[in-house]
C-alpha cells in the first residue's frame, strides 16, 4: 500500500513538472512566433525596397540609352550637314 501512495505521490510530482514545461514550452513558442512575424515583415519591407530600388534602375537605364540615343543623333546630324542640301 505504502508504495501505491508513493507511486501516486511521484506521479503526481511529475505531472506536475510537466505541466510546467509545457507552459514553459508554449511561452517559448509564443516568442518564437512573434520573432518569426517580426522577420517576416522585415524581409517584406526588404524585399519592397529592393523591387523600388531595382524599378529605379531599371528606369535610370532607360534613360541613360535615350540620352546616349540623342546624343548619338545629334553628332550624326552634324557630321552630315552639306548631305541634306546637296540633294
Amino acid at each position: 500500500m505504502y508504495e501505491a501512495v508513493k507511486q501516486v505521490f511521484l506521479l503526481t510530482h511529475q505531472m506536475q513538472q510537466t505541466r510546467e514545461e509545457v507552459k514553459d514550452l508554449r511561452r517559448e513558442m509564443r516568442g518564437l512566433a512573434s520573432a518569426v512575424e517580426r522577420l517576416a515583415y522585415e524581409v517584406r519591407l526588404i524585399n519592397e525596397k529592393l523591387e523600388r530600388v531595382s524599378e529605379h534602375e531599371k528606369q535610370e537605364r532607360t534613360n541613360i540609352l535615350l540620352q546616349l540615343e540623342n546624343a548619338m543623333l545629334k553628332f550624326e546630324r552634324r557630321l552630315h550637314p552639306g548631305d541634306d542640301e546637296s540633294k
